[in-house]
């Protein structure tokens, strides 16, 4: 269906570009250019100028992942049949995808308005080009391992670069392509945190001996907010069967986990909205004009703002998930909170002093968190004008879709810090209890960290084995 709908398309566009009529970007310029008509033998160069012209990004590159989420995207929105372009150019797009050559784009640059302009014209450099076909102009790729030039990287994968034709530059590099890719999974990664982030609630309570009342049913579904009740739900079955919680006979404990289902749930129910406006924009037409029938249409689909405005919303929620754990972890560690373990987690309170125990991961779970709070101020409501004033809007989206990935990497880290010491505080309580059972799946978890790190009494080099459970997040083993 999309074969034929892009055929059709492309039908209409050349039907036009004979029609003789000013379409925008197949026979006038570009932003504040829009007024100049350009002739139809120029429509190739002007297609290429676009690309040249316009990758003007500057930054560290974009991770593998995200670029290769990019290019799916994008051949997903040209696919949609309202572009304009030729087969071979999403047929390049996945073949680029399959034989591994992934262009090298900077992270900096892209206003997420008329889309990611920059990041997309890098990404179209390095398998499109012109009659001089010059190595220099055709940007970076990596293939197997190496970064070479993409006139390189695609001759090695065998694969033809392309002369544009009418429309497709603008094709290629309008819409929030980039923003969307990195949404798409940062959501995917944050459902994932959302699971890692009940497992830690579920053994940091056991540890402490928490009470099991705040996580009754009946009290989520009387506020009937979803994720509420999902997380109160998943914090039961976590520790069904456990004999640590209400060991203390507290009557009620501390926000942090207390209220953890209705901070928590609220995420999940953030992450919940936020994935139908990521789903939605990745199966979206979001270049200008489209094209209906003989009809093409301009508009400003290529604008970031959905994405950007849940960027920041996402961003929010996962910098809440990450502050609570370390609210969780600081209890843990002061021996005046956590329900009679030794202060910091020592081995046993004669070694406080000569050992720091885990005093120091809840500084970098402390410092992440307030990283995170700097990051999360929204994006979306900042603005300044481009293209003399015919761009008098911008979205800022990229911006606000980069810092939801570097909150949501914070987050991890913070969740590893809360996994790594709720397990060394079940095994100090477990000393002192022997009897005691944890829930079947806390301990499930548990040993699949013990499996990673095992229990070392006197001080050690924490960092690393943090870092090993944190790749454990990272590759979904819990």
């Amino acid at each position: 269906a999309g074969r034929a709908a892009v055929l059709h398309s492309r039908a209409c566009l050349e039907q036009m570009a004979r029609s003789g009529k000013a379409v925008y970007g197949i026979n006038t310029g570009f932003g504040i250019f829009a007024e100049r008509r350009i002739a139809d033998e120029d429509s190739a160069r002007l297609s290429r100028n676009l690309i040249l012209s316009h990758a003007v990004g500057t930054g560290p590159a974009m991770t593998r992942e995200v670029v290769r989420a990019a290019m799916l995207v994008r051949a997903n929105t040209l696919t949609k049949g309202y572009s304009g372009v030729r087969l071979e150019v999403i047929e390049t797009l996945l073949a680029m995808l399959e034989r591994g050559v992934t262009p090298i784009v900077p992270s900096q640059g892209s206003l997420g308005s008329s889309g990611d302009l920059g990041p997309l014209s890098h990404l179209a450099l390095v398998f499109t080009t012109d009659e001089a076909d010059r190595e220099e102009d055709s940007g970076w790729a990596e293939f197997e391992g190496q970064v070479m030039s993409g006139k390189a990287a695609m001759s090695a994968a065998g694969l033809p670069r392309l002369i544009l034709g009418p429309k497709e530059g603008l094709a290629l590099n309008n819409g929030a392509t980039f923003t969307a890719g990195m949404a798409a999974l940062a959501v995917c990664e944050a459902r994932y945190l959302l699971d890692v982030a009940e497992w830690g609630l579920a053994m940091s309570l056991e540890a402490m001996l928490g009470c099991g009342a705040a996580f009754d049913l009946r009290l989520h579904q009387a506020r009937e907010q979803n994720g509420q009740v999902e997380v109160a739900r998943r914090v039961l079955e976590i520790t069904a069967g456990s004999t640590l919680l209400n060991a203390a006979g507290r009557v009620q404990d501390a926000y942090s986990l207390r209220c953890a289902p209705q901070v928590q749930g609220a995420v999940r129910d953030t992450v919940t909205f936020v994935a139908g406006v990521v789903e939605r924009e990745i199966n979206a037409a979001t270049d200008n004009p489209l094209l209906f029938e003989e009809e093409a249409i301009s508009g400003g689909n290529f604008h970031g703002e959905p994405v950007g405005l849940v960027m920041d919303y996402l961003g929010i929620a996962l910098a809440e998930l990450a502050a609570i754990a370390e609210r969780r972890v600081f209890r843990l560690t002061d021996g005046k909170l956590n329900a009679g373990l030794p202060a910091m987690l020592v081995d046993h309170a004669d070694a406080a002093g000569l050992n720091s125990g885990l005093m120091m991961p809840q500084y970098t779970a402390a410092s992440l968190v307030l990283e995170n709070q700097t990051l999360a101020h929204p994006d979306s409501v900042h603005s300044l004008p481009t293209s003399g004033e015919q761009e008098d809007h911008n979205a800022n989206a990229t911006t606000a879709a980069r810092h939801a990935m570097q909150i949501l990497e914070n987050t991890r880290h913070v969740l590893a810090v809360e996994l790594y010491t709720a397990a060394r505080a079940l095994d100090l309580r477990l000393r002192q209890i022997p009897e005691a059972q944890p829930g079947q799946e806390t301990e499930r978890v548990y040993r699949k960290i013990r499996a990673v790190v095992a229990y070392q009494p006197g001080d050690a080099w924490w960092g690393p084995e943090i870092e090993q459970v944190k790749g454990v997040i990272a590759r979904h083993e819990l």
